[in-house]
């Protein structure tokens, strides 16, 4: 081969290299390459040269040196980093949501972005995660496969029959237009409402007990006022227990308030007294209740009296398990 060949296989190995993450050493690379310091230095500054020229095809890339490490870098906008791949990574695996065989696969294509170094680094973070890894127990062949069904015949507003395992594991055929798809508590939740039906209600249904898809060839169209907005529920929903909107009004005693406002989204501190803050909140549904009296003694209703009576009962039932 040419050196000129030569030269042009090191430039684009280097900048492949850079592009996986890997921190390019001059020196290093020198070294492998059996090549002056000079030619590695030139090779950088031709790379710099392109990415300035060509803004407009590879958007804010550059080159970037940095002293600590003495070597450079790539950084750009439009792929992932290392760092972020080990955070998207991480939340993957918390959330349990996934078969062990996906999860793995979907961790093998990613790794694919890092350079050699972080894909050992990466690989000696997850090994423990992954051999203790417990997924939560799926009735479908595949979460992935049926989110992305799913996902088009809510795209293409395609009516749709599911065979569905219950909470009591009866199997249960329904018609249902699909609206929205959720993740809460290690669960996916897909959002319908019944078809030929005028309440308008949305159901609930738990995709991994989605046992089968059935799509119609009839399309639907969703009134404006019935349009469904997700947002508007993950800020205002527990646990995905459905039910009646409400703004509640709780003391809270416990030392972590901060806790209490990131587990409601909508949760705001009202007043602070003496030993305690009074926090309300808007909610769905009765799931809220669930999350608070896991709480203990550091919490004590005070609105509306639904809530509190809910609340009440509740407490006194457990009191009576133990009498």
């Amino acid at each position: 081969m040419s050196s000129t060949g030569t030269k042009k296989n090191r430039l684009l190995e280097i900048f492949f290299r850079a592009m996986k993450g890997e921190n390019i050493s001059v020196k290093n690379l020198a070294d492998e390459y059996g090549v002056s310091n000079k030619s590695i230095s030139r090779d950088i500054g031709e790379i710099k040269n392109f990415l300035f020229d060509n803004r407009d095809l590879v958007g804010n890339t550059e080159i970037k040196y940095t002293s600590n490490a003495k070597s450079y870098y790539l950084e750009f906008d439009n792929f992932l980093l290392s760092k972020e791949l080990i955070a998207i990574i991480k939340m993957m695996i918390g959330c349990r949501a996934f078969s062990k065989m996906e999860i793995l696969e979907i961790i093998g294509k990613l790794k694919g972005f890092t350079s050699f170094n972080d894909r050992k680094t990466l690989e000696k973070i997850i090994m423990k995660e992954m051999y203790h890894y417990n997924e939560v127990k799926h009735d479908c062949k595949s979460v992935i496969d049926n989110l992305w069904q799913l996902t088009r015949c809510i795209y293409d507003r395609i009516e749709i029959t599911v065979s569905y395992y219950k909470i009591t594991r009866d199997m249960v055929d329904r018609r249902i237009m699909p609206v929205a798809i959720m993740f809460s508590d290690y669960y996916f939740y897909l959002i319908a409402y019944h078809c030929d039906e005028d309440d308008w209600k949305p159901l609930y249904y738990r995709v991994d007990r989605i046992a089968n898809i059935v799509e119609h060839r009839k399309h639907f169209e969703i009134p404006k006022e019935h349009d469904f907005d997700e947002g508007e529920l993950r800020s205002k929903i527990q646990f995905m227990f459905p039910g009646e909107y409400r703004k509640i009004r709780f003391k809270y005693t416990g030392s972590s308030v901060q806790a209490i406002l990131d587990k409601i989204p909508t949760a705001k501190i009202v007043n602070k007294c003496e030993g305690g803050t009074i926090i309300e909140a808007e909610t769905f549904g009765t799931g809220v209740n669930m999350f608070l009296l896991s709480q203990g003694s550091r919490v004590k209703a005070l609105y509306p009296e639904s809530f509190v009576a809910e609340m009440q009962a509740e407490i006194e039932k457990m009191c009576s398990l133990y009498k």
